[in-house]
């Protein structure tokens, strides 16, 4: 009897793994399937992976970004446009009006600002990238203010070359989180 338990056992398992699952996915449903294992995580200023680069570029905007026409042009992300003092160092964005979060509040010069302050203040990964900024905990306040709720302004502490630091604000790391 014993013998017989153990068969029926043995012939179940495999009828039950031989059988086979099959779905079809309906005409008018897109299914998109990919890789997740790499995401470490998903804050702006910590992301270097694959996947969470991917999120965070369809989750926030940036200050400004790249012409996708014409990559080799900046164009304005949630700054619609900047100017440069004669010295070099300073950047001024207006933020484009009517923008909003996920979370319906507006975007401003606040939470760029925020944005950037917060990445210097919590020594996050992309501290490096803004390095020659000369960016720090104890400066980066009154290096990086809002001066209203629409214009932002960026300065470094020696002069660089503006197309440096804009190539910097352009990537995922000027991302512009929710300071709420």
């Amino acid at each position: 009897m014993k013998h017989v338990l153990r068969s029926l056992a043995v012939v179940l398992t495999l009828l039950t793994l031989s059988i086979e699952a099959t779905a079809s996915t309906p005409a008018d449903t897109l299914v998109v399937a990919g890789r997740i294992d790499d995401a470490i995580t998903f804050d702006p200023a910590e992301v270097f992976e694959a996947t969470g680069g991917e999120v965070i570029a369809n989750v926030y905007d940036r200050i400004i970004a790249r012409d996708i026409n014409n990559p080799a042009e900046m164009v304005g992300g949630v700054a619609e446009n900047w100017s440069v003092s004669d010295d070099g160092r300073v950047i001024t964005f207006n933020i484009r009006p009517n923008l909003r979060f996920h979370s319906d509040r507006p975007v401003t010069a606040y939470d760029a600002a925020f944005s950037l302050q917060r990445m210097i203040k919590l020594d996050l990964t992309a501290t490096l990238i803004v390095s020659d900024f000369g960016w720090t905990p104890e400066n980066v306040d009154d290096l990086v203010r809002a001066v209203d709720s629409d214009t932002l302004e960026v300065e470094t502490t020696t002069p660089l070359a503006t197309t440096f630091v804009l190539n910097v604000l352009s990537s995922g790391i000027a991302s512009v989180i929710d300071r709420e």
